[in-house]
């Protein structure tokens, strides 16, 4: 008998990845309520002005960053109010301040997608000067590039982006605390569940004294989403090489101005071999001297071009 009732009481007890599963479709049911709750709350504000309105995608961002009901509607609220205070939806190219900052060349969005199917948003951080900036015209320019690279975005795919800064040949002179910072809070508060992953390439040892100060910005989901890459094969992980910036694909900058180096030394070696070969014919013929020597200043000048 005593054994039969442990037997039942072992029948009926969920293992722990069955807890979890039941855990699962508990909170994902609850999510679902709150999602219609929010939604109910919205409607108002959505019908009385269409320009308002959020999808369940955008819905479901600010719900999941907040956790709770009351706290997305007022940041939806607070988040479309910044959007039409900042005449985001009139930011253009020509835009003078955009302008400035797009001419540096520090920002781009990649024409590639990462492995996730993430639109990139690819920042050369060597090009940036953090003492010869106007913050609030680097702001702009940012929430520009953010938008744009959105606009790159298949939802259906995946909602968030992929954000690289490349640190190399990085230096203090490049970092820029009060911009990182304003990057932070702006990611947080207008860009809720846009960050997918952020990826700190070619980070040099220089850069461990910075990155606990930035750390500390961080609440521990972002964080989450930070990796450093610091080669080529794993960076190949998340992005296609061929897809970066030309000059910018880390340790192959370096490579290939090796490479450059080695072909003008072959080059200077093969002038001199020619110049050999003339000087040669020169003993021959004294009479072709100036013929040979207009020979050896063409080739000379072709060398060069």
């Amino acid at each position: 008998m005593i054994s039969s009732v442990r037997g039942f009481f072992k029948a009926g007890t969920p293992s722990y990845d069955e807890e979890k599963e039941l855990l699962k479709d508990l909170k994902a049911k609850q999510f679902e309520k709150q999602l219609s709750t929010l939604r109910q709350m919205l409607l108002p504000l959505f019908k009385s002005d269409p320009s308002q309105s959020h999808d369940d995608k955008s819905l479901r961002r600010f719900l999941t960053a907040s956790g709770d009901v009351e706290a997305a509607y007022a940041d939806i609220l607070r988040y479309n109010h910044w959007r039409k205070n900042q005449a985001v939806d009139s930011l253009a190219p020509n835009d003078p301040d955009i302008l400035e900052n797009l001419a540096i060349g520090f920002v781009h969005t990649l024409r590639i997608k990462d492995v996730m199917g993430r639109p990139v948003l690819y920042v050369i951080v060597r090009k940036h000067q953090a003492n010869n900036r106007d913050l609030e015209k680097l702001i702009k320019f940012t929430i520009y590039m953010l938008e744009m690279t959105i606009k790159r975005m298949d939802e259906q795919v995946n909602d968030s982006i992929c954000l690289v800064f490349d640190l190399l040949h990085f230096s203090l002179a490049n970092m820029d605390y009060p911009f990182v910072k304003r990057l932070v809070w702006l990611l947080t508060r207008y860009y809720p569940e846009r960050l997918g992953v952020c990826i700190i390439y070619n980070a040099p040892v220089l850069f461990q004294g910075c990155w606990p100060v930035i750390r500390h910005w961080l609440n521990e989901k972002t964080a989450s989403k930070v990796v450093f890459v610091n080669s080529k094969e794993t960076m190949s992980e998340y992005l296609e090489l061929d897809g970066l910036p030309p000059q910018d694909i880390g340790e192959g900058e370096e490579e290939e101005e090796e490479e450059e180096e080695e072909e003008e030394e072959e080059e200077e070696e093969e002038n001199n071999d020619d110049v050999d070969d003339v000087d040669d014919d020169d003993d021959d013929d004294d009479d072709d001297d100036d013929d040979d020597d207009d020979d050896d200043d063409d080739d000379d000048e072709e060398s060069r071009g």
